[in-house]
């Protein structure tokens, strides 16, 4: 009688060799093919599992991956490096919450593996759990200091949480590590939040001096161009990024913008629409109102009402074109707006011997914080960066003092009905924060700002005059030369103390009179915006 021979439980290890051999070489699919056949053998082989999860994997089939280590791990739970395959997976498809758990499994079993907490805490940032991102970031360089990524995704985390110094520190020792294209974009990227134009523009250059065709370093150094005033730099950016990726959203938008602030509204509709980024849809309505097309402007408004009201650009279109043409704003974000502007006397800044005033002027004058150039503004200059998001405690205790004063907006219309009101964030962060400095005859031009929520600006010197509303701030439903049928719309006007602060829909209109004294008008302004969660 013939014995048939015992299958062992194991594979060899020449069969084995032979699968990573495939894997090495980057023969995925083979690899994926022998995995799998050889899984009909040994189906209870860990190691076949994980080479067949990491080829699948290198392939982009994600959902197998994770299946895979799945199967892998209930042979065997207690293997640090299947958790964290399984995590890398779930990374790769979105599942960021599952992901954690996969990484901080993988953590208990080994907490010696750097690379472990270095992807739980890029996991953990996903999620916008920045503190943890934080701490598992640290973890990691603990482990292993010569990390540059580590340290590289540390200033990013630290950058968004408005720690900009600290930031800007992480990133240079990345560079000091290890020298490359992205550690230079992020630099870049944080001197430019802090105002220092010059230097961000340097290390954009530097970025693209190691990789030409980085199409987001193109399009950020025309931004950090463009808000020098350099123009004809800024559009040879903005051209280049097209020329290498002429789909890229954040190109066709820049490039839409550029048409846009150049009044060449028909032509950077298409680009607008190619981009669909950011506030494209508003951006196109505005083209379309502004170049008095009505029609085409009512019909795709009616399309977007059909949405969540909670879009200041788009209340400001709707309510100039209801008031315009005698018919109800439909657009509930706040077509009220005159009757939600707020002012009140902050008490830390009162008087002229206000420790805090004195501090926050002095900052102003000395900072290192560039020009940014703007057209609206007139016998002035405005700061660049993000003001609030500076080192300085004076900016730090202003932005915490304008948080309460937003909060208290907030009780003060309590019971409102729209949108502005009922969706108050509970939470809010700064999209923007600038100084204005204005000189005899200064002024801005009306404008909104649309991507703010509430805007606002806190007022810390103001001109002695007595020229009635002379160095007012003005506040209505018109402006930017929008097309008008008729002259009944409202205006008001606020004549701040020094101390002031003024909160406002970031729908309205707004601009500053012009006065005739010698002294200067100093305010610090800004944009409050929802948390954006992940």
């Amino acid at each position: 009688m013939k014995h048939r021979q015992q299958q062992t439980r194991e594979p060899s290890q020449m069969e084995v060799q032979g699968l990573l051999n495939l894997y090495h070489a980057g023969q995925l699919p083979q690899a994926e093919m022998t995995a799998k056949a050889m899984l009909k053998s040994w189906p209870n082989a860990l190691i076949i599992y994980n080479v067949l999860g990491m080829a699948l994997e290198g392939q982009r089939k994600f959902e197998e991956a994770a299946s895979c280590y799945r199967k892998a791990l209930a042979l065997s739970p207690r293997i640090a490096e299947l958790h964290f395959n399984l995590g890398v997976a779930l990374s790769n498809l979105g599942r960021y919450d599952d992901a954690i758990a996969s990484y901080k499994r993988a953590a208990a079993l080994k907490p010696d593996l750097a690379v472990v907490h270095f992807n739980l805490g890029t996991a953990l940032q996903e999620r916008g759990r920045l503190d943890e991102a934080a701490a598992s970031l640290r973890k990691a360089l603990t482990l292993e200091p010569g990390f540059f990524e580590a340290h590289g995704n540390l200033g990013t985390v630290l950058q968004k949480q408005g720690m900009l110094e600290e930031a800007e520190a992480s990133y240079r020792r990345a560079l000091a590590i290890h020298a490359d294209a992205r550690s230079h974009f992020n630099l870049a990227t944080a001197l430019r939040d802090q105002g220092r134009l010059d230097e961000a523009i340097t290390s954009y250059r530097q970025a693209l001096a190691m990789q030409p065709d980085y199409v987001e370093a193109h399009n950020n150094l025309g931004e950090a161009l463009r808000d020098q005033g350099s123009m004809e730099e800024a559009v040879a950016c903005f051209r280049a990024a097209l020329a290498i990726a002429p789909d890229n959203a954040l190109t066709n938008f820049n490039w839409a913008q550029f048409l846009f602030d150049a009044g060449k509204l028909d032509e950077a509709i298409p680009f607008f629409e190619k981009s669909q980024l950011y506030d494209w849809r508003e951006r196109v309505l505005y083209c379309l109102y502004k170049t008095e097309k009505f029609d085409a402007f009512r019909a795709q408004l009616q399309s977007l009402l059909q949405g969540r009201h909670n879009l200041p650009f788009l209340a400001t279109l709707s309510t100039h074109y209801a008031t315009n043409f005698g018919e109800p704003d439909p657009y509930n974000f706040c077509p009220d707006g005159m009757e939600f502007v707020y002012r009140n006397s902050i008490p830390e800044l009162a008087g002229e011997n206000s420790a805090l005033l004195q501090e926050l002027l002095r900052d102003i004058e000395h900072a290192e914080i560039a020009e940014r150039k703007q057209g609206r503004l007139h016998n002035g200059i405005q700061s660049a960066g993000n003001l609030f998001k500076r080192p300085e405690e004076s900016f730090r205790k202003l932005a915490q003092l304008v948080r309460d004063e937003a909060a208290k907006y907030c009780r003060k219309f309590s019971g409102a009905q729209c949108e502005l009101i009922k969706s108050f964030p509970g939470n809010v962060e700064f999209s923007s924060s600038w100084y204005v400095k204005m000189r005899q005859g200064g002024h801005l031009d009306g404008h909104i700002h649309e991507e703010g929520w509430i805007s606002g600006a806190v007022y810390l010197q103001m001109p002695k005059q007595a020229d009635g509303d002379a160095g007012s701030f003005a506040y209505g439903t018109h402006g930017d030369d929008y097309p008008r049928k008729h002259d009944n719309f409202p205006e008001s006007f606020i004549l701040p103390d020094v101390g002031d602060i003024v909160l406002f829909p970031s729908s309205l209109f707004h601009r500053t009179i012009p006065f005739k004294s010698d002294e200067e008008r100093i305010c610090i302004a800004f944009d409050i915006k929802p948390v954006q969660t992940p």
